[in-house]
């Protein structure tokens, strides 16, 4: 296919996909990139094809037959740890809202361009990539592995959080977040400064995942929804991180 980047990277991709065509011109794409792509076209099928083949990622659609994208999300996420990537035929912020909330790493709404659905894939698999310690703590530099707020510790090494010495549920975009915002306590980040470091890409001024993630994460940190001490929304700045709340 001429134009296509060619990459040696064997990273494993399940699509989650009613439309056969779009799902097999999909994976023709992708996988002349270097990705290898299986599919599932039945989302009553998709849990159990998660569960016993544990892809790098999942693309994983909306709208199904047998089970919807949302109901799914919901139910792999407290065995798959791997990035899903949904895609939603409608541009309703709800659908996105919902999303994110069932712990979708991130949206896109068709149609899709390939190219950018490759772009937000490596974007995707990249971070995950960069997570996993490639070396001891120790050779790590100057650079913190544990931080410590008070009654709440934020470990990137183990990439957990604990409040109150009890474990944080936190998937994995909210991980990435929290501890963004903490390792930079005391500065105010703005949304196109999160979302660049987080997403790789800039920031369109439109995206709530952001704002969706932090509502999700105060009450899990122990903070306060309504008047929040310790992730403080900063009005037309962004957020910041208290370091002593």
């Amino acid at each position: 296919m001429e134009g296509v980047e060619q990459t040696n990277e064997a990273w494993r991709v399940l699509i989650v996909e009613d439309d056969e065509r779009l799902a097999e011109l999909t994976r023709e794409y992708l996988e002349s990139n270097g990705l290898v792509v299986s599919l599932e076209a039945n989302g009553g099928h998709a849990v159990e094809r998660i569960r016993s083949e544990s892809p790098d990622l999942v693309v994983l659609d909306l709208m199904l037959p047998g089970e919807d994208g949302l109901s799914i999300c919901r139910r792999v996420r407290p065995f798959y740890h791997g990035p899903i990537l949904m895609l939603t035929a409608r541009t309703d912020d709800l659908d996105q809202v919902l999303g994110l909330e069932m712990g979708a790493d991130d949206y896109m709404s068709k149609p899709v361009r390939p190219r950018v659905l490759l772009a937000r894939i490596r974007a995707l698999l990249r971070r995950v990539n960069e997570q996993a310690p490639a070396k001891p703590l120790e050779a790590e530099g100057d650079e913190p592995v544990r931080l410590m707020f008070n009654d709440l510790v934020v470990d990137r090494s183990m990439r957990e959080a604990w409040l109150n010495d009890e474990s944080i549920d936190l998937t994995s975009a909210e991980f990435d977040l929290l501890w963004l915002l903490a390792s930079n306590a005391g500065r105010v980040l703005s949304r196109e400064e999160i979302f660049t470091a987080l997403r790789g890409i800039e920031y369109d001024g439109q995206d709530r995942s952001i704002d969706v993630r932090v509502s999700r994460i105060r009450p899990k940190i122990g903070d306060d929804p309504v008047h929040p001490r310790r992730i403080k929304t900063v009005r037309s700045k962004g957020y910041l991180f208290v370091k002593e709340a």
